[in-house]
């Protein structure tokens, strides 16, 4: 196998880790994320940075923690003093092209603070974080002008002024009535969309033309899903592909509700919760979720056979991932956001074509891997270093190329909270990983008569433990060795205050370590320390 020349990073929304079956899904089958697996690595302790899709992303992005890049939910920009890997290749005169979703949301005042025109060359840049859209699609509401899908839609029959919410997310009922998908109970009928029409079908034909017009001009693609996110309608024949005994058992019991986490029980008392807290709901949603997941490989698998046949899977470094999980369900939760494996951890995927990742190819490893890793192993592939006073991920071929391998580059140094950028060879891998919550948003701040300002959460999760610090709230923690399902929080017993008080200086360890000084490098501090005399100041002498 050669060097890379390209880069295809690849997000699906809302999927979580155990719904592959090379993640151990008994039923679900996923040839195509199976295979690539197999030529690549499969990272079996990969997770997010935050629970919900914009800070998750914006993580993934810039290669920075939420309390760092600030945009800490979906509706929060993402400040112009960020720097996204856009920025990062364009300074290497390469572009990032873009077919999906992204979630960003610009900072139009930081651009009128600096005025910059939002229309020129550098606003359009920075108002979409660093991407080329070829077709921005967002999903889960009508599409506006960044999309062509609507038009695509028209243009196949699909009659409407609002076809996404007419026919993608909507059915036809046993009485002939259009059933939407924004009502659960309707997700066991198809979507109302011939499958060759569907959101799926349609990003990854972005996807095929833009590599087929690139040819061998060198590329990096942003390939990014919007399913299986909700609403979890299926086109056919991926509605009924799955039923509900076809599906993982529910993962709850009813001693976690029993003095549960004020907060979490607030969450449980939102709407989304509520709905999947009953069975019904639970045995009609996973089937349409596991088409859905089907349906996606399934195209991948389209995508992989063109990328074969052009010679593409020689010179093209994949990462395959998710922003986050679903509860679907467990532990009486739907949707995502809190600290449970279920919404935190995500399939990782990552085929490095070079000749040096020949000593992992194939294999599962169970080193810990976050969202901020994606930047900096991107950057790393492509034979840039990037910025080690922004970036605090770790480039990820530390582990691809094997552990004794050698480095062209990297002069990163590890700290005690695990964060480093362009690690050496001989480095120690970290053994924790953090996620944070800003859910200032939400109901349950609401209902916990919280602020904007003190409505957060952070995490640190290391291989046995599970730990929780919310402001103004108890700690949580579970013992992942004892209790793999994360059923008995074990935030307020005496016996464990001491691994809480360990975990919570960890916490605070990271925090203080934040790299949070970003206008001037490590090497220009280097440079001007104790300089004093050179620039002409003589202070202190006798």
């Amino acid at each position: 196998m050669s060097t890379v020349q390209n880069v295809l990073f690849i997000m699906a929304d809302q999927l979580r880790a155990d719904h592959l079956s090379c993640y151990g899904h008994p039923y679900l089958q996923t040839p195509s994320l199976d295979a690539l697996a197999a030529r690549g690595v499969r990272f079996d302790r990969a997770f997010v940075n935050s629970g919900v899709c914009g800070p998750s992303r914006m993580s993934y992005y810039t290669g920075r923690y939420p309390s760092r890049h600030g945009a800490t939910w979906n509706r929060v920009p993402l400040s112009v003093n960020e720097i996204t890997l856009g920025e990062y290749l364009a300074g290497q005169g390469r572009e990032l092209a873009l077919a999906g979703k992204t979630h960003i949301i610009p900072d139009k005042a930081g651009m009128e603070r600096l005025a910059i025109d939002g229309a020129s060359e550098l606003g359009v840049l920075l108002s979409r974080g660093g991407f080329t859209e070829l077709d921005r699609y967002d999903g889960h509401h009508t599409p506006g002008q960044e999309s062509g899908y609507p038009a695509f839609l028209r243009r196949h029959g699909y009659d409407s002024a609002d076809p996404w919410t007419d026919y993608v997310i909507a059915g036809v009922d046993a009485n002939g009535q259009i059933a939407s998908g924004w009502n659960m109970r309707n997700v066991h009928l198809p979507s109302r969309v011939a499958e060759a029409h569907s959101e799926t079908a349609y990003m990854t034909d972005q996807a095929l033309d833009f590599m087929q017009r690139r040819g061998s001009q060198p590329w990096v693609l942003h390939l990014s899903y919007v399913k299986p996110h909700w609403p979890y309608m299926a086109p056919a024949p991926y509605h009924q592909r799955y039923t509900a005994d076809q599906c993982l058992p529910v993962r709850r019991n009813q001693e976690e509700l029993a003095n549960a986490h004020p907060v979490v029980a607030a969450y449980r008392q939102q709407e989304e919760s509520v709905s999947f807290s009953t069975d019904e709901c639970v045995r009609v949603v996973r089937p349409a979720y596991q088409g859905l997941i089907r349906q996606l490989d399934d195209h991948l698998g389209r995508l992989f056979d063109y990328m074969e046949g052009a010679g593409l899977m020689k010179n093209t470094l994949i990462v395959f991932t998710a922003d986050h999980g679903d509860f679907l369900g467990d532990h009486w939760l739907g949707e995502k956001e809190l600290f449970y494996d279920t919404v935190q951890r995500v399939p990782f995927i990552v085929m490095d074509p070079s000749a040096a990742a020949n000593a992992t190819r194939g294999q599962a490893l169970n080193d810990m891997v976050e969202s901020v890793d994606v930047v900096p192993t991107v950057l790393r592939a492509l034979g840039t270093l990037g910025p080690s006073h922004r970036l605090e991920g770790r480039e990820l071929q530390t582990l691809l190329h094997g552990r004794g391998a050698g480095f062209e580059f990297g002069t990163g140094s590890s700290t005690a909270s695990g964060t480093v950028s362009g690690t050496a060879s001989g480095t120690e891998w970290r053994d924790c990983v953090f996620s944070e919550l800003d859910y200032s948003f939400r109901q349950a701040r609401i209902l916990r008569g919280k602020t904007p300002q003190n409505a957060r959460a952070w995490s640190v999760r290391t291989d046995r433990w599970r730990y929780v610090y919310w402001l103004d709230e108890p700690e949580q923690l579970f013992d992942l060795h004892a209790d793999p399902d994360e059923f008995q929080d074990l935030g307020t017993s005496a016996s464990h205050a001491a691994t809480r008080l360990e975990l919570r200086q960890r916490l605070l360890d990271w925090m203080l370590r934040g790299k949070r000084r970003t206008t001037i490098s490590d090497e220009a501090v280097e440079k001007a320390t104790n300089a004093h005399k050179r620039a002409g100041v003589f202070f202190g002498q006798w």
